[in-house]
């Protein structure tokens, strides 16, 4: 089972060596000035960002025309809210939530993976199918509707989700026809909490992906791609139907748990494509103090796609106005018409 996260910590590993060994920026290599300040973040992220070739292949991002653009926008008389607004600002061209800027003050984001789509979820319906009698194992809330599909809303993957939790869950779901698995507006979390659960879907040992890690300062200075794979739970799995809901909001260690379940015969994605975000992060620091974080190492699908952007559902599932305007999940109603036990 733990193949992949092994895979994962080496991956991270190796961009950590890489860091520190290969070219770290110190305090020491630029001034503390706003122009100092302003070249260490570029040179970081030009030495050690994963996706810059790609992103300029994808979306016509040049890292080196972003340079000159926000440089020109640097005085040396300029104060640090102003210095953190131009900083932040840089960094959001690269349309990565897993790149940030940490401050006293603020935190420079990007979120527009999931603010420029519809969010085809409403928190105060899923509320309303869960109920008040609803069970909670960990971060997993669950309970069996009156059509006798189970409903699993899995709102983090921050909080452990240990292997006794989830022997619970399955085991006082195991009556019901089917299983919802609502991670509408999972942010992520840790990888081997998504591991953990993806586990508890497999009957045999799964390639899932692959990860690479960054081997020099050039934007394609790459190791060769790592197999990632999923191996089966030892303890209670299920074997039933599942329907998996997404929609933008599911990013990073929610996007690779739909990598990996995305494809097994009893599984179907429904809803928006996930907001992706496949980069392992990394940090490091600017000489004023200022904390970076960046993608340091890409992670990939079985057939060695990009997932970076997210990834596409079997079934697009939209919430619509008249169903959320009657307290209706068109989502979820979807599901489980799936899930409906053929006559």
């Amino acid at each position: 089972m733990y193949k992949h996260l092994r895979s994962i910590l080496t991956a991270m590993a190796t961009a950590a060596l890489l860091l520190i060994n290969g070219g770290c920026i110190s305090q020491d290599d630029f001034d503390d000035t706003p122009s100092g300040n302003l070249e260490a973040l570029w040179q970081i992220i030009d030495e050690h960002y994963c996706f810059l070739d790609y992103k300029q292949q994808a979306l016509g991002i040049d890292w080196d025309e972003i340079h000159a653009r926000y440089a020109a926008r640097i005085n040396p008389d300029m104060n640090r809210y102003q210095l953190f607004e131009v900083l932040a600002e840089m960094l959001a061209e690269l349309r990565d939530g897993h790149v940030n800027l940490y401050t006293p003050a603020d935190v420079g984001r990007n979120w527009s993976w999931k603010d420029d789509y519809p969010a085809n979820f409403r928190s105060d319906i899923q509320d309303a199918y869960l109920g008040t009698g609803y069970k909670i194992a960990a971060s997993l809330k669950y309970h069996i509707l009156e059509d006798n599909v189970a409903y699993v809303v899995c709102s983090s993957f921050s909080s452990g989700i240990g292997d006794g939790n989830l022997d619970e869950l399955f085991h006082n779901l195991r009556s019901a026809n089917g299983l919802i698995l609502d991670l509408r507006d999972n942010g992520g979390g840790d990888l081997t909490n998504e591991e953990r659960l993806a586990a508890r879907f497999v009957d045999e040992r799964r390639l899932t992906g692959y990860v690479c890690h960054k081997t020099g300062k050039g934007h394609n200075d790459f190791s060769k791609p790592e197999a990632q794979y999923i191996e089966p739970s030892d303890g209670v799995r299920w074997m039933k139907r599942v329907v998996v809901l997404t929609n933008r909001g599911c990013y990073s260690a929610t996007n690779t748990f739909v990598r990996d379940v995305k494809g097994l015969p009893r599984v179907t994605i429904l809803g928006d494509k996930t907001g992706g975000g496949s980069g392992l992060p990394f940090s490091s620091e600017l000489p004023n103090g200022w904390s970076v974080r960046f993608s340091a190492c890409p992670m990939f699908d079985a057939a060695m796609h990009q997932i970076e952007f997210g990834i596409e559902p079997d079934i697009y599932v939209s919430l619509s106005d008249d169903d959320a305007a009657r307290g209706t999940d068109t989502l979820i109603e979807h599901a489980r018409a799936i899930l409906k036990p053929k006559q």
